[in-house]
C-alpha cells in the first residue's frame, strides 16, 4: 500500500502554520489515495537523541564487527532509516528557526544521514540510497523576503538546505508549499494565504 511518512517539527501544536500546511497536504493526499497508509512522527515530542561519538563509530563499522554497545548506539538511527525507507512520500513540516531548521529536525537528519544506508560513496562520488519517490515540504517563515529573490534570500539556510539534503539522499521529486510573513500578517491575510496554498496543493499534487 502507498505510505506517507509525516514528520512535524514545530514545538507549537495549536497555531502552528507549518503543521496547518501539512494538514492540507495530508488531507488532499488522503482524498486522492483512499488506501494511503499514514505514519506520523512528531519530532518536537519524541526528539531523536543527538548523535554521539559511539553513534558515529557505529555508522562506520562493518555489520560483522558491530558490538552490542555500537548496536545500541545506532538503534535509533536504524529505526528512523527503516521508517523512512518504507515510505513512498515524505512530508516534512517545519518553521524557519534562526535562518535554518528546528533543532528537533536537525537531530532527525543527523540520525538518518548515514553512509551505506542512505547514501553511498565510491571514493570519488556520492549516490543517494533512499527509495522515497517524493518529498513534500510544508514550510513557514516568520518574516517575508526569504524566497524568490527577496531581500533576506542570502540568509535563507532553511529551504535550500532541506532541498539539497533530500536530493543528496536520492529523492529527486521535491515539492514545496510555504507561507511567509506569519509574524506580521493579520489573521485574515493568513487565512487567505492558506486558501491559496490549499488550491495550489490540489492543483500540484
Amino acid at each position: 500500500m502507498p505510505t506517507l511518512l509525516r514528520l512535524d517539527s514545530s514545538p507549537r501544536e495549536a497555531g502552528s502554520h507549518s503543521r496547518a500546511i501539512a494538514d492540507l497536504v495530508e488531507q488532499h493526499l488522503q482524498s486522492i489515495t483512499p488506501d494511503l497508509v499514514i505514519k506520523r512522527r512528531d519530532l518536537s515530542i519524541t526528539t531523536p537523541a543527538s548523535i554521539a561519538n559511539e553513534t558515529i563509530a557505529g555508522f562506520y563499522t562493518p555489520p560483522e564487527a558491530m558490538t552490542p554497545s555500537l548496536k545500541a548506539a545506532t538503534a535509533m538511527s536504524d529505526e528512523l532509516i527503516n521508517e523512512l525507507k518504507s515510505a513512498d512520500t515524505l512530508l516534512i513540516s517545519a518553521p524557519m528557526y534562526n535562518f535554518s531548521v528546528p533543532s528537533s529536525l536537525k537531530a532527525w537528519i543527523d540520525q538518518i544521514v548515514r553512509i551505506n544506508e542512505t547514501f553511498s560513496f565510491d571514493g570519488s562520488s556520492f549516490g543517494g540510497l533512499v527509495p522515497v519517490k517524493r518529498a513534500v515540504l510544508a514550510l513557514a517563515y516568520g518574516a517575508q523576503g526569504y524566497t524568490e529573490g527577496g531581500e533576506l534570500t542570502a540568509m535563507n539556510f532553511f529551504e535550500p538546505y532541506l532541498i539539497s539534503l533530500l536530493t543528496f539522499l536520492g529523492i529527486e521529486n521535491i515539492q514545496v508549499f510555504r507561507l511567509e510573513g506569519t509574524s506580521g500578517l493579520n489573521p485574515e491575510d493568513i487565512t487567505d494565504e492558506k486558501a491559496k496554498l490549499a488550491a495550489a496543493i490540489t492543483h500540484t499534487l
